[in-house]
């Protein structure tokens, strides 16, 4: 049951990766460091995007608008520091 926690926070780990590395991606595409018409930038982009989209379209369901700002990565950020708590507070179950 331990290789079960740690793959768990470990799918965790890769999940907050990829949150972190798609805010930097968008901070950076539009102060026009990075450029959507390189074909590498683009192709990681919509990569990127196509992994996080269904998990961000069911948080934004509940958020209500709020102009131009998305807090739809930040409240998965939230989720995901919660359910890493939750699990290492049960730690014991997995062993």
């Amino acid at each position: 049951m331990q290789s079960l926690f740690q793959i768990l926070m470990l799918l965790l780990d890769i999940v907050w990766f990829f949150i972190i590395a798609h805010v930097i991606m968008s901070w950076l595409i539009n102060f026009q460091v990075l450029n959507l018409r390189q074909p590498l930038v683009a192709q990681i982009w919509d990569g990127v995007n196509r992994l996080l989209e269904p998990i961000y379209s069911r948080i934004r369901q509940f958020l209500p608008p709020m102009g131009g700002l998305d807090l739809a990565p930040l409240v998965a950020l939230v989720a995901i520091m919660i359910i890493r708590i939750v699990l290492i507070n049960n730690a014991a179950f997995f062993y």
